[in-house]
């Protein structure tokens, strides 16, 4: 069984920077695509970034463009998520996701498209 391990989480100043580690149980060459996602309290999980493992394509939701990079290193299995002017609305549990089978640039975004899901880590920004 394929376990995700988020880490990175805390507490920052709005303007404030942090990275999002995503450590894998086990090779992640069967991966074909990894996605951050993100909940806050009294809401829906929401898509942040995705990445496909092979090519490093990549997709954003708007709310995080020009602010979050998303980036993997397939030969250490981890993927991360650069989190750059954050923002008091940023303030979530991020969840790590995995897909195994065939990717598509629209599943990146797609929360019921990913098979395995870390803990979650808590990111706090105060204004």
């Amino acid at each position: 069984q394929v376990q995700l391990v988020e880490s990175g989480g805390g507490s920052v100043q709005a303007g404030g920077s942090l990275r999002l580690s995503c450590a894998a149980s086990s090779d992640t060459s069967s991966f074909s695509c990894m996605a951050w996602f993100r909940q806050a309290p009294g809401k829906e999980r929401e898509a942040v970034a995705g990445i496909f493992r092979g090519s490093g394509y990549t997709a954003y939701a708007d709310s995080v463009k020009g602010r979050f990079t998303i980036s993997r290193d397939a030969a250490k299995h981890t993927a991360f998520l650069q989190m750059d002017s954050l923002q008091f609305e940023d303030t979530a549990v991020y969840y790590c996701a995995a897909r195994t089978s065939s990717c598509l640039g629209s599943y990146l975004l797609g929360r019921n498209r990913f098979d395995y899901w870390g803990q979650g880590t808590q990111v706090t920004v105060s204004s």
